[in-house]
């Protein structure tokens, strides 16, 4: 039964304890007060908080590493979405279009978070290709485009992934910002894969070669 005061309302004593033993099981390692003073702390540095648990400038190497990787793509998809030729070269097209797209919005999500945590995205074209992660390769026809374009997604898929896996817990706003963009990858080699299945005994046949045209120093995927 519950303890009354004089005018028939529960005992103030009661309810401060409730309220005492509620805060004790508060599912927070830090209690609210030490919060408001680390905020008020280094406000200058934004986002970036005393329980930041990475290493901040590694970090920001990192994701203006994989900015790099995201320029480069960008700007093969767009060669190959204006040099696409051939029969099935329309909706190959397309998708070529609709992948640099989306790698542009990647790009954008990096470099928004570059600067949450206090760094400057990485834009100098004298380094762009050097920094990527994958190649910037032309291809000589349709058929290795695409191959190309499935070899730089494959890449960046398992490069996501260990960033990803390297983060864990120590940045889990960059880890999920790249976990959206890891999806998006696996989707771009799954489209891409689909295109070389349809094409089907088809071959590198589809548009006509470019000969010299094989990138910076690098060698093509080659052909089935």
């Amino acid at each position: 039964m519950k303890q009354q005061g004089d005018n028939g309302q529960p005992a103030a004593g009661g309810g401060q304890q409730q309220q005492q033993k509620g805060a004790q099981h508060m599912p927070f390692f830090t209690d609210v007060q030490t919060l408001r003073q680390r905020a008020r702390q280094h406000m200058q540095e934004g986002a970036v908080t005393q329980s930041y648990g990475a290493d901040r400038d590694t970090v920001v190497k990192v994701l203006n590493d994989a900015l790099a990787t995201e320029i480069v793509c960008i700007l093969r998809y767009r060669r190959h979405y204006y040099m696409a030729q051939g029969l099935a070269s329309e909706s190959v097209k397309a998708e070529f279009l609709e992948h640099a797209n989306e790698e542009q919005q990647h790009a954008d999500k990096i470099s928004e978070r570059i600067v949450q945590l206090g760094g400057e995205p990485d834009l100098n074209p004298d380094t762009l290709t050097a920094r990527s992660h994958a190649q910037y390769i032309e291809g000589d026809n349709l058929v290795d485009m695409i191959k190309e374009d499935l070899v730089a997604e494959r890449i960046a898929i398992d490069s996501y992934r260990e960033i990803v896996q390297w983060l864990g817990d120590k940045d889990s706003t960059t880890r999920r910002v790249l976990e959206e963009i890891l999806e998006n990858e696996e989707e771009h080699a799954e489209d891409l894969n689909s295109m070389l299945q349809g094409m089907g005994s088809q071959g590198s046949g589809q548009g006509q070669s470019k000969p010299g045209k094989q990138g910076h120093g690098a060698q093509p995927s080659g052909h089935d």
